[in-house]
């Protein structure tokens, strides 16, 4: 699933280094040499540099080579909805809640990555994962191409492409995969394997008559045609729609069944749609797992319904168990992708849900591997417009209206009420569309098809721990947006130390890179 400049490249170099077999210890690979545009980049020398300051600061305590990396990525998890889902957390299993700590915030590793794009203070997911996934920053809309780039326009994407850690990782002869719960070909996850300008060019549909006439390929297309000869070992997550034309339910027009392309490329491979087909799936052979036509249902969603889907822990598992048997090693990008979504909608239910479900999926990676071979890093691509506030009283329902203390420090009977004389919950949001009350376990993308309802409510009567209750807003927004803060890293395994502090999102990639020898010391 790499360009077709890519696998010239490739190509040229394993003639000269004689062609291994896939999974080989041989150092006789077709390793790639990183194209000019990333490696002369200031953002690129800039992480190598940050790296070797750490390697002088730390010494021996920040080196050791990681046989296998797996890079978790919270889409929008921002330090507030740690903070609102390890309460959440604590308090389901029935604690006060506030002293709970998720998974990884066991990792002996802490920092803040700061998220910006080249060209905004808030950034997206497309300009933010490139940074985490190939070293370099770029701007805000792009997948794996440099800044100098212009959104939309692919003439201006010629020779910018940039290679990511997935992708060094397959030339070194590991094994790889890419997990999430959004659409394989959405910003996020695409940034590991595709070169594109545009990231809504997830089909073909979306790619207009001039970029297909430039060159451009869609995402959806460049997944299916990465790396024939080896190629991504699992793939799992939605949007299957972007692999089917429109005769069969999906949205693609130029009529490729791109499933059974991938399924002719790898013959041993093995291609599944639900929960049920992925537990019966054979150990061995490459691995696509498509299980909705968009994303994948939410968390609370899936396991309210009958929606024959896996979890994220699942699917981490699994992969593990596949991805294991290199003896080269691996390299795994997990992503919670609907975190992002839940805020977006002003469903902080759902938001803090996902938070947790991909707390699960950390656990089940830590209970799985080394931490002397295997380095595990922890983050976000950018966070949201989430709030936790008012002065609730400790233990207090995340979820609920705040409820203050009286004058002996103990719990009021009654909710905090505001100036207006109207009780508030403890989280919002800055922007967005604002309250909606839906009830029950659905689908809180369906705020979208309601009235935009900013501002303060009377939630006197209003059950704000619902799974439907879509919390306040300040900014009308038909949707709320991220936000420009600094996110949290946490880590361990070979290198992680070097994450400790500040350090542009970019660095993630040269320490992923150098714990697992993916270039040149």
């Amino acid at each position: 699933m790499k360009s077709e400049s890519m696998l010239c490249l490739v190509a040229a170099v394993a003639m000269m280094a004689g062609c291994a077999e896939p999974g080989s210890d041989t150092q006789a690979r077709s390793i790639m040499t990183l194209p000019d545009v990333q490696s002369a980049s200031p953002w690129f020398v800039d992480g190598q540099q940050a790296v070797q300051a750490g390697d002088d600061l730390f010494g021996d305590a920040a080196r050791g080579r990681a046989r296998n990396v797996i890079l978790f990525v919270g889409d929008g998890m921002g330090i507030s909805t740690v903070t609102a889902a390890r309460i959440l957390a604590g308090q389901r299993a029935g604690n006060p809640g506030e002293e709970h700590r998720l998974s990884f915030e066991y990792f002996p590793v802490t920092g803040l990555m700061k998220t910006y794009n080249t060209n905004q203070q808030t950034p997206d997911s497309a300009g933010t994962m490139t940074a985490m996934a190939t070293g370099v920053k770029t701007r805000a809309g792009v997948i794996a191409v440099d800044e100098h780039v212009r959104r939309g326009d692919c003439d201006s994407s010629k020779g910018k492409g940039l290679l990511s850690v997935l992708e060094l990782a397959e030339s070194h002869g590991k094994a790889t995969g890419m997990v999430t719960t959004a659409r394989v070909t959405h910003a996020t996850p695409a940034a590991t394997y595709a070169k594109s300008p545009e990231r809504d060019w997830e089909s073909d549909d979306a790619l207009p008559e001039t970029a297909r006439e430039a060159g451009c390929r869609d995402i959806a297309a460049q997944l299916v045609s990465f790396d024939k000869g080896d190629g991504i070992e699992v793939v799992m997550g939605g949007g299957r729609r972007h692999f089917l034309p429109r005769e069969e339910g999906g949205r693609r027009n130029d009529g490729r069944h791109l499933i059974r392309e991938w399924q002719q490329a790898y013959p041993q491979g093995h291609y599944v749609d639900s929960a049920t087909q992925l537990e019966g799936v054979p150990a061995q052979g490459p691995l696509l797992g498509l299980f909705a036509s968009s994303h994948m249902a939410y968390e609370a969603q899936r396991q309210d319904s009958e929606l024959d889907q896996p979890s994220l822990s699942a699917m981490t598992a699994l992969s593990l168990e596949r991805l294991s048997d290199n003896k080269n090693g691996y390299f795994l990008m997990v992503e919670a992708g609907r975190i992002d979504h839940g805020h977006h909608a002003g469903s902080a239910f759902n938001a803090l849900n996902e938070t947790v479900e991909f707390s699960e999926a950390v656990r089940v990676a830590m209970e799985n591997t080394d931490p002397r071979d295997t380095l595990i890093i922890v983050t976000a691509d950018h966070s949201h417009v989430f709030t936790i506030a008012g002065y609730p009283t400790r233990g207090n329902p995340i979820l609920g209206k705040v409820v203050g203390n009286n004058e002996h420090g103990e719990p009021e009977s009654e909710p905090v009420h505001a100036a207006d004389d109207r009780p508030y919950t403890t989280l919002g949001y800055m922007n967005g569309p604002g309250f909606a009350q839906r009830g029950a376990v659905g689908n809180p993308d369906e705020r979208k098809q309601m009235p935009v309802n900013a501002g303060r409510q009377d939630l006197s009567g209003v059950n704000t721990r619902s799974p439907g209750y879509h919390q306040e807003s300040l900014v009308p927004m038909t949707s709320e947006t991220h936000a420009g803060e600094d996110v949290g890293v946490w880590a361990r395994g070979p290198g992680a130390l070097l994450l400790s502090g500040t350090h542009e999102q970019n660095v993630i990639f040269h320490v992923m890179a150098r714990a697992a020898g993916l270039l040149p010391d």
